[in-house]
């Protein structure tokens, strides 16, 4: 089990190690370079270390009278009005969430619509240029060989 709290990746707090290490002994420098540019290869992903940061968050919602604070997963608060409108409220949330994900996904299907509209518009354009161009190849007209490349 890899516990890394520091992920392999490039942020203030990495890059801050790095420098330091470089400056009191270059080596650390260097193995912080390490980390940061190969440390997912060797086990320290950034979602591990966040899958490790939530559970300790998680204990310590869990046990709230070691650290205080609400616990949100708690499953009544004992007044029974206010159970009932807080799962009203939580469903409403849900129901708007996935409506709002359904908008999200209508989205990026129109526009990915757009884009292939656009590229068919592209490719349409320019194979009408090219069989334009390919069209007057086999005439005898006289061509003016000095200008290869010019356009105008």
């Amino acid at each position: 089990m890899n516990t890394a709290i520091i992920k392999p990746q490039w942020s203030p707090l990495t890059i801050a190690l790095m420098v330091i290490g470089f400056i009191t002994f270059p080596p650390l420098g260097f193995v912080m370079l390490a980390y940061i540019i190969w440390g997912e290869k060797f086990g320290g992903s950034a979602e591990k270390a966040q899958a490790y940061w939530n559970k300790g968050c998680g204990y310590m919602r869990n046990n709230k009278k070691h650290f205080g604070g609400f616990n949100r997963d708690q499953s009544s608060s004992g007044n029974a009005a206010f159970d009932d409108y807080r799962s009203d409220q939580l469903k409403r949330l849900d129901e708007e969430r996935a409506r709002l994900d359904a908008e999200v996904d209508a989205f990026q299907d129109y526009m990915a619509n757009l884009r292939k509209a656009k590229d068919r518009e592209e490719f349409d354009r320019f194979m009408s240029e090219h069989r334009g161009n390919r069209q007057g190849f086999g005439d005898s007209k006289p061509t003016d060989n000095n200008n290869w490349g010019n356009n105008g």
